[in-house]
């Protein structure tokens, strides 16, 4: 299942850039950028638990992947040039996970606090309600992290947990925060999502790290 959102056009802010910052589905040709933002993270920031940064083709790779799995890849741009990204992945593998998605943000380096992650969360919530996903939830890297912590907070997410010291990076144990919303009906209705069957196949356990402008499973 692939459906792609129509162009979300928003009017500028007062931040670092200028022009109408638009919300698009992400385009192949978009990778390289994307490729450029994530990488900065994964060299200077405890919000992804990577520890190399992929390269064009890897990432690419992963973007098959999310978009094969039926989930949103979406693009901020402004005044011609990608400033931000987000997707929706699996939160875990095994099918009953099937109505749930995590959410991921990375806005690039000069652009955070300009409005970019609130409009591509928002974004995000809306394309995945639209595919009938009831809870989203987010695997927020670093407890300091407050920049995604109030990101989130302002979308409805509330905090459900921390788990303490589970990663390490930078010579440094980090947390993670646990954050979640619903979606849609919620748990009002029964789901309606077919079991995935590409996520059936043994071994396919998949865990993930993510926070705003700085958020990730890749």
């Amino acid at each position: 299942m692939q459906h792609l959102s129509s162009q979300t056009l928003l009017a500028p802010s007062a931040s670092p850039a200028a022009g109408a910052l638009s919300i698009r589905p992400c385009a192949d040709s978009d990778m390289a950028a994307i490729q450029a933002i994530y990488a900065h993270y994964v060299a200077t920031n405890l919000a992804t638990f990577e520890l190399e940064p992929p390269g064009v083709a890897q990432m690419r790779a992963r973007r098959a992947d999310i978009l094969r799995g039926g989930y949103p890849y979406l693009v901020a741009q402004r005044d011609g040039e990608v400033v931000g990204y987000a997707y929706g992945s699996a939160y875990r593998s095994r099918p009953a996970y099937r109505h749930t998605v995590e959410d991921s943000i990375y806005v690039a380096p000069g652009m955070r606090q300009a409005g970019v992650g609130s409009a591509l969360l928002r974004e995000l919530i809306r394309e995945c309600e639209e595919r009938g996903f009831r809870q989203m939830v987010a695997v927020v890297g670093n407890s300091a992290n407050t920049g995604s912590l109030r990101v989130h907070e302002a979308q409805g997410f509330v905090r459900v947990g921390t788990l303490g010291c589970v990663g390490y990076k930078f010579g440094q144990w980090v947390d993670t925060v646990l954050m979640q919303r619903a979606l849609g009906d919620g748990a009002a209705s029964p789901g309606g999502l077919p079991p995935p069957q590409a996520l059936q196949s043994a071994g396919a356990i998949t865990t993930s790290d993510s926070g705003y402008a700085t958020q990730g499973r890749m």
